[in-house]
């Protein structure tokens, strides 16, 4: 049964103006190695009748001599189109296929499974709505299934249908397809997938693809081709945000300049205010000019050419959003990146940034970690390789306007430029620049102008007299379940017997309090720090003692606090113990919910723990009681000078 419109036969200029206003579906194939993805497309597009008859004659005759069916028609060489990839029987690069029915059209991405070619398949998903994510029925989830799905979240594509293919090599089992389906939901739990649909098939001889297959009846949901043409993508496209990277002025006459341009995302009509970036220059849309005429109103993702009702200065990659609305505009963010070269990235190296229009020199100043994949588990790393993803801190010659991309993909999302051999070595997609992961944001700005420091009529030798101490903080620092807080409070009690004054500052009590508006990323943590150190200056000020418990997992942070509170007073105690030591003394179950995914950015299970390079004392928890514990940290204070 052909997929096309009725009415090409009898009114095709009819059919013509509906091919027109049909809407447009990208989508990807990916998932491991010989999962069937290029079968898949080669058997949609079969059975949609799409192929030509030559097409079909060279397939017949390719079958025979590159086939893997044993000679019978293999409708995966209809995307495999390299004589490579014919002799291996894989897929090498991306292959695009395009076809329509009557209902959408279609562009369909077929992406290599090797893991060699993972930039690759990066590449054909930067642009797609929908991914079909497959699963070999008698292997189920593999390592490559979990790298490229954690691509399709990074990349915020929201349909996913897992394709659970070659069920006809497992007698059309149920229970194994609830099984693959409970492994990769298990799984996903820790991506960012709004949308998922479940779908048994058999590519080759195309069951559950355009007709329902008759061997597994107890699959009562609809056809891969059904899904295809009734998902609903209208509102993933942002209307809401006006950005106009402008691309090209056209300059054709004395009476006339124009700004051309793809609109990146929202709307905008004539007699619009709009707000030049980044000269801040605002002037009112005269014209939206097209080569069919002139619109009242465009739209993402049109290309138009804007003219202003005032001579005002915008070049080629300025843009122009409402005045009410305005991206980020910055010079400093943070990215994921996906490493896409040979040579690896590496910090402190220049290379040039094109983002929308605009080229700009950059410099990765920090690697904040390498993403694994296969455990979604945060690894410090000193250099990204071919292939693999991490999150960076970018320093511009220049600022940029940009969105997060979560927010805005066109205009969150940019590609690294090598500035001597101009190839592209890398695709970055910008993360929330409000939490951009660095924390001299914070720990830096100035505070309110006008304000001073008020003096006390209580000076702090005084307070040493009363207390008979030195006020210091010490820093209890470890991963979670270490024992940091009873400690704390075991040191509180023995220097309160002692008659000293002392406070403690818990990380969990900072949270339900002075920090329940944040988090648990690495920006929020380091926010938190800041905080507890900003607390604890004021009780040294005070003159009393402070015991602070809380993770702190990074060194630079960590120092900030030490600047914060003063160097001379800040001491740091490490706390360590086995992971298996600490998940049995886990009460709280917190290293349960991270494996699942409840809790995300964990230190120690799906983030990185940096352990202090010279702390002022090592406690292995596993091996002393509590209370020794406290009883060392209290003989370092003594050591100290401080009580």
């Amino acid at each position: 049964m052909s997929q096309q419109s009725d009415l090409i036969a009898s009114d095709i200029h009819a059919y013509l103006e509906q091919h027109e206003r049909k809407e447009m579906l990208r989508l990807l194939t990916c998932g491991s190695v010989d999962d069937g993805k290029s079968t898949l497309i080669g058997r949609l597009l079969f059975d949609s009748k799409v192929v030509y008859e030559d097409q079909l004659a060279a397939l017949h005759v390719d079958s025979k001599r590159f086939g893997t069916t044993g000679g019978a028609f293999d409708p995966a060489l209809l995307t495999d189109g390299l004589r490579a990839e014919r002799e291996q029987g894989i897929t090498i690069d991306v292959a695009y296929r395009y076809f329509s029915t009557a209902k959408r059209k279609f562009i369909i991405a077929d992406c290599p499974g090797h893991e060699q070619y993972t930039r690759n398949m990066a590449t054909g998903a930067s642009t797609c709505d929908l991914a079909i994510i497959l699963i070999d029925a008698r292997h189920g989830v593999q390592t490559q299934t979990k790298r490229h799905s954690f691509i399709v979240s990074l990349l915020g594509i929201k349909h996913i249908i897992v394709a659970v293919n070659k069920m006809d090599l497992v007698g059309y089992s149920q229970a194994r397809f609830e099984e693959v389906v409970d492994e990769y939901r298990e799984f996903a739990t820790r991506l960012e997938m709004t949308d998922q649909r479940f779908l048994p098939i058999a590519a080759l001889p195309g069951e559950n693809l355009i007709h329902r297959s008759t061997n597994m009846p107890w699959y009562e949901g609809a056809t891969l081709m059904h899904l295809l043409e009734n998902v609903h993508i209208a509102s993933d496209r942002n209307l809401i945000d006006f950005r106009f990277p402008v691309q090209h002025v056209n300059r054709p006459n004395l009476d006339f300049r124009g700004f051309c341009g793809t609109i990146a995302s929202g709307r905008v009509r004539r007699g619009d205010t709009v707000m030049a970036l980044p000269s801040k220059r605002t002037s009112r849309v005269e014209r939206i000019v097209t080569f069919d005429g002139d619109l009242e109103e465009a739209f993402a993702p049109q290309a138009v050419t804007l003219t202003l009702e005032d001579e005002i200065d915008v070049s080629r990659g300025d843009m122009l959003v409402r005045p009410d609305n305005l991206p980020n505009s910055t010079a400093s963010f943070d990215a994921t990146v996906v490493w896409m070269a040979d040579a690896p990235l590496l910090p402190g190296k220049d290379y040039l940034i094109k983002h929308t229009t605009r080229i700009t020199p950059a410099r990765v100043t920090t690697l904040r970690y390498r993403m694994d994949v296969n455990t979604l588990r945060r690894e410090p790393a000193p250099a990204l390789a071919l292939n693999e993803i991490g999150r960076c801190r970018f320093e511009l010659a220049q600022p940029i306007a940009l969105d997060p991309y979560r927010r805005n993909r066109e205009t969150g999302a940019f590609i690294i430029i090598d500035r001597l051999t101009h190839v592209t070595v890398g695709a970055g997609m910008v993360l929330d620049a409000t939490a951009a992961g660095d924390e001299t944001n914070v720990w830096d700005k100035p505070a309110a102008t006008g304000l001073e420091q008020p003096s006390s009529p209580v000076s702090s030798e005084e307070r040493a007299a009363r207390f008979g101490q030195q006020p210091a903080t010490v820093l209890l620092t470890g991963l979670s379940a270490v024992g940091k807080t009873p400690i704390a409070h075991a040191v509180e009690r023995l220097l309160f017997d002692r008659g000293r004054a002392v406070a403690v500052i818990d990380g969990q009590h900072m949270r339900l309090g002075l920090s329940r508006d944040l988090g648990f990323s690495a920006d929020e943590r380091s926010e938190n720090l800041r905080r507890a150190a900003e607390v604890a200056k004021m009780l040294n000020g005070a003159g009393l003692l402070c015991i602070a418990a809380l993770v702190a997992p990074h060194e630079a942070v960590r120092r900030r606090a030490a600047q914060v509170v003063g160097p001379d007073r800040f001491f740091v105690v490490h706390l360590d113990a086995p992971e298996a030591w600490r998940r049995a003394h886990d009460d709280q179950g917190v290293y349960a919910k991270a494996d699942s995914g409840e809790l995300r950015s964990f230190p120690g299970v799906s983030a990185p723990y940096e352990a202090p390079e010279a702390p002022d004392l090592m406690l292995l928890t596993a091996e002393l009681s509590i209370e020794e514990c406290a009883r060392r940290v209290v003989a370092m204070l003594e050591a100290k000078g401080v009580i």
